[in-house]
């Protein structure tokens, strides 16, 4: 560990020691694919699931396997999950589902093996892609951030622009399918990802994101169960705060890191009649100690599908990330908290939109935040909110992942992309 860390260090001080670094593994796990690449013919019926680099059983990923599972017409497809905790899971999956474990020789077996993959995530770009196979990129998100190719401002610790470019167009050569939700969020992907100078905007499939079915689908009874199973006051109001990762925040050694950017002394007031679920980006690799705000504040960063948090919650605070797209389905408050939004915004991303145009207010401190909270179910959901859902959610309404798998599996469909 401690050779790591000190590589780590010398690769953040100096760029050509870091590539040199990137190379020799590139080059070195390339090598190790082509074993199973050559190895492994391609099988027509088989699909490789993976959501969050392995870290949970969420997303698109999720919703268009539950969505195929459910139907008899794909009963001949064997389907492929892979997780870096495989045993939490066999529970969740059908019979006919083979579970690995991410970066396993099963891993990249099954990898070379299946036809179609289902990632929603950047896959390791040391994995060749047979001509056979079908990649389908399902991303996570309509972005408010601003990504790759368009990030023009860059403190990212561990990447320069030219390497986060370089990297994007190894992985967007790969892809076949781009799932969007929205005509706002295909012209952003086209641009972010380099569809058009790699001659991949065809890839671009518009039809809503499967990883919102669930917010129109969902049984009542659901909210009760979840919040049971969290273990949380089901009389008190439910507080999601869900802040993005600051590509500048990395320790050597372990991962991105978060620093706090709030003071939970601030909120405990509140603590009589709300809760707060805490979740981190899928990024975020250190632990918090809540222990102070024991029956106020839940860490949930390991809450595997973020979907269920947003039913049970009846205000969402974030701040930079693309979770309020989302949430907003459920036409629920929204509160923005930028603490640090002129260096986020001047040093790190930047953003699409004029964040004016957020469906909630934007406030800066934990007393704005809390006066905010207090106040917010006065007339939140007005003029602006529905604007921003008619821009933005309008293909969102619980079929998005029928008519994804419609395009992708049904050979019928497949010419009218």
């Amino acid at each position: 560990m401690y050779l790591k860390i000190k590589i780590i260090n010398i690769a953040k001080k100096y760029p050509f020691f870091r590539k040199i670094c990137r190379f020799l593994l590139f080059t070195f796990k390339r090598a190790q694919y082509i074993m199973y690449y050559l190895r492994y013919k391609v099988n027509d019926n088989l699909i490789f699931f993976e959501a969050y680099d392995g870290n949970s059983y969420s997303c698109s990923p999720k919703a268009i396997y539950e969505y195929m599972t459910a139907s008899k017409k794909y009963n001949n497809y064997t389907f492929v999950w892979a997780f870096k905790e495989p045993d939490m899971y066999k529970s969740k999956l059908t019979e006919n589902t083979i579970i690995v474990k991410s970066n396993s020789k099963e891993y990249y077996k099954y990898l070379s093996m299946s036809k179609y993959w289902i990632i929603n995530f950047l896959l390791n770009i040391s994995v060749i892609k047979k001509k056979k196979q079908v990649y389908v990129q399902c991303w996570h998100g309509t972005p408010l951030k601003k990504l790759r190719y368009d990030i023009e401002v860059n403190g990212a610790a561990l990447n320069d622009l030219k390497e986060i470019r370089k990297r994007n167009d190894l992985d967007v050569k790969r892809i076949d399918y781009f799932l969007s939700p929205s005509k706002y969020s295909s012209d952003k992907f086209i641009s972010a990802f380099n569809l058009k100078a790699l001659n991949k905007e065809n890839i671009i499939l518009e039809k809503g994101y499967p990883r919102n079915d669930y917010l129109y689908n969902f049984d009542k009874q659901d909210i009760n169960k979840i919040k049971s199973s969290i273990g949380i006051d089901k009389e008190k109001k439910v507080i999601l705060y869900a802040p993005t990762f600051r590509d500048n925040q990395h320790t050597s050694g372990i991962g991105y890191t978060y620093n706090l950017g709030i003071n939970f002394d601030e909120l405990a007031v509140l603590a009589d009649n709300y809760i707060i679920l805490f979740r981190t980006h899928y990024f975020i690799t250190n632990l918090f100690d809540f222990n102070k705000y024991k029956g106020f504040v839940y860490d949930v960063s390991n809450y595997d599908d973020i979907n269920e948090l947003y039913l049970i919650s009846d205000i969402l605070i974030t701040d930079y990330s693309s979770v309020f797209f989302d949430f907003a389905n459920l036409k629920k408050p929204i509160i923005f908290y930028m603490y640090d939004l002129d260096e986020y915004k001047n040093h790190l991303r930047d953003f699409y939109i004029d964040i004016k145009l957020l469906p909630g207010k934007i406030v800066r401190n934990e007393q704005e935040l809390l006066k905010e909270i207090k106040n917010v179910e006065i007339s939140f959901y007005d003029k602006k909110y529905e604007n921003f859902n008619k821009k933005f959610n309008y293909l969102e309404d619980g079929k998005a992942s029928e008519r994804v798998v419609k395009v992708i599996f049904d050979e019928k469909d497949k010419e009218n992309v």
